[in-house]
């Protein structure tokens, strides 16, 4: 398979709790010296584009805004295609409320069309009591990732699936989500940067979100072990990814490598 674009998980492949991981700035660089479009996804709803990128740069890897796909972002552009009304309640941080913002919706308590929950620090009984009252008048459950902890200096913290799951308990209402694994996130993704799925590969560290969206959204995926998945682990699961890898020196490796007429490998 040619590939023309990339798709990367940001944490575990990229960055490593806030240090850029071996060979990361270097396949940024080989993708844009050639042209090869991509985008760094990420399940984290908390910040905006601008905010991340900035994060980014003072661990040492320039992204920018452009090149950042959220889950805030993904969840704003499903609802805003859904077109099934434009009030919301979001709980969130700046990432989504901006990303809801910037789709056109109304954010409000009331009479609400949607309640979309997304990653934040400051969860309140006050905020979860009013998404309760407003799906149980009607109000459609979105959530933008289902990940149940998020990492801190102090260990896990619960994070948007264990909100998600408190309000599911107190309404008997799922949450629809958008982010990783759903493959919709990367088919929106793919759509951001005009590439199509046969051309495209997915790199991630986790085999229960990045490898199997990926492969369910039709791309070869390639895994690196940096992050969350060990390779004793990949065993478990009944699928496989394309390719397995240490990390993204590997990768840099492999593309360096020249092909049989002396260019580098594409």
């Amino acid at each position: 398979m040619t590939t023309n674009s990339w798709l990367t998980d940001m944490d575990g492949v990229l960055v490593r709790e806030e240090s850029v991981i071996p060979g990361a700035a270097r396949l940024l660089e080989i993708w844009r010296d050639r042209g090869q479009k991509f985008l760094v996804l990420t399940n984290n709803s908390i910040y905006t584009p601008r905010d991340l990128s900035a994060r980014l740069a003072r661990s040492g890897l320039k992204v920018g805004e452009n090149e950042l796909w959220t889950s805030a972002l993904a969840t704003a552009e499903f609802l805003r295609d859904q077109a099934a009304g434009h009030r919301a309640y979001v709980i969130g941080e700046a990432g989504l409320t901006t990303a809801m913002h910037e789709a056109g919706f109304v954010l409000t308590d009331n009479d609400c069309d949607y309640v979309v929950l997304g990653e934040t620090r400051t969860y309140s009984f006050e905020a979860i009591a009013t998404a309760v009252r407003l799906i149980e008048g009607g109000a459609r459950f979105i959530a933008t990732n289902p990940d149940t902890t998020g990492p801190s200096p102090h260990g896990p913290l619960p994070a948007t699936g264990a909100v998600a799951a408190m309000i599911s308990a107190a309404t008997a209402r799922q949450p629809y989500i958008v982010g990783k694994p759903n493959p919709m996130m990367f088919r929106s993704a793919l759509n951001r940067i005009g590439a199509h799925s046969e051309t495209t590969a997915m790199l991630g560290d986790r085999m229960d979100t990045d490898i199997i969206a990926g492969m369910e959204a039709g791309l070869a995926t390639l895994l690196v072990l940096s992050g969350v998945t060990r390779r004793d682990q990949v065993e478990t699961f009944p699928f496989r990814p394309s390719a397995v890898m240490e990390s993204v020196q590997d990768l840099v490796n492999l593309l360096e490598m020249p092909g049989p007429d002396g260019s580098e490998k594409g």
